[in-house]
């Protein structure tokens, strides 16, 4: 508003907002998704019959960990503005992989280093391709996604391939430590490596700077291109890490394995709060929005309700959350 004397205007300034409602704002960004977590689980435990046991829980974790570490990866790539839609298909090969070289008696953590080897050259790729050609992630990624996969399949003639006999993997996908899975141990590891990484180092600050702001992170003296690079390699072997815990839980390579993986590591960042524009997440809320994921899908499967409908539930669930993001980010400027 401005008001005139003479020839003078005086302009009335917007009052910032108060403390008060800025902090709610920051507390409801940080812990609401736990909140809706919290309230899954009440709704669940009422209507999913045996849903609220200590055997179902684990059975949670343990379904939800491979995604959660998908997620991990992604929750970097998208924190820089950028997609990762190849994820899926690099989870069947980098298991293929491990699986071929156990069977052709390499020592199996050669065989693991291996699979792993084959996920990080694929973030490689699309990372370069990214970074230095400077071409748009949803392209690289959609065609990695397509020329990963018939790799998966010319390795293994289009069949899965078990793994031959006995084998280390084995606790990898099936053991457990004190009574938690296996895979679960693995991540809750990757997750706090992750959040080293992205809240106590050089490297996350500059993550979160380039999906900022590239241009001003580059004048900053932010090398971009190097940490766009480093992201998706980082993807790639966070995805290898689950090829090898899928591929030790079935005790084979499958060449189907992660169809569909991406758009469920994709909905729990978003879920988790990580913004689609980049700039701004949070690695803990990627865990809460895969197991958010997780209680959602093992609740309807106990209730019977069809996999036709899961699907149209999830959908829904992935709408919602870009439009909440979409809404956030808009009145944030």
């Amino acid at each position: 508003m401005s008001t005139t004397a003479g020839h003078e205007a005086v302009t009335t300034p917007t009052p910032p907002p108060s403390p008060r409602s800025s902090r709610g704002a920051q507390l409801w960004e940080r812990y609401g998704i736990l909140g809706v977590l919290l309230l899954l689980v009440i709704f669940m435990a009422l209507v999913a019959p045996n849903f609220l046991t200590v055997r179902n829980g684990f059975n949670v974790a343990q379904s939800v960990s491979i995604n959660a570490v998908l997620a991990a990866g992604m929750t970097m790539v998208i924190i820089t503005g950028g997609i990762d839609l190849s994820v899926g298909s690099i989870v069947a090969v980098s298991g293929v992989g491990a699986v071929i070289a156990i069977n052709g008696g390499v020592n199996p953590i050669v065989a693991v280093v291996f699979g792993l080897t084959l996920a990080a050259v694929a973030g490689l790729i699309n990372g370069a391709a990214i970074a230095y050609l400077m071409l748009p992630p949803f392209i690289v990624t959609l065609g990695a996604l397509t020329y990963l996969r018939g790799v998966a399949y010319s390795l293994t003639d289009a069949k899965p391939v078990p793994i031959d006999g006995k084998s280390p993997l084995d606790f990898i996908g099936n053991g457990a430590v004190a009574g938690i899975p296996s895979t679960v141990i693995i991540m809750i590891i990757t997750y706090a490596v992750f959040w080293f990484i992205l809240e106590r180092t050089r490297f996350g600050r500059h993550v979160y700077a380039v999906g900022g702001n590239p241009e001003a992170a580059r004048l900053g003296g932010v090398k971009v291109k190097r940490v766009l690079l480093r992201v998706y390699v980082i993807s790639g072997v966070t995805a290898g890490i689950a090829g090898i815990m899928f591929a030790a839980r079935v005790r084979s390579g499958q060449v189907t394995a992660g169809e569909g993986y991406e758009l469920d590591a994709i909905t729990a960042v978003i879920l988790g709060g990580t913004s689609l524009f980049g700039g701004k997440g949070h690695i803990f809320g990627t865990m809460i929005g895969a197991l958010i994921i997780g209680v959602l899908s093992n609740g309807l499967i106990l209730m019977g309700v069809p996999f036709y409908t899961q699907l149209i539930v999830k959908g829904a669930v992935v709408v919602l959350a870009v439009a909440a993001d979409y809404i956030s980010t808009r009145r944030t400027g």
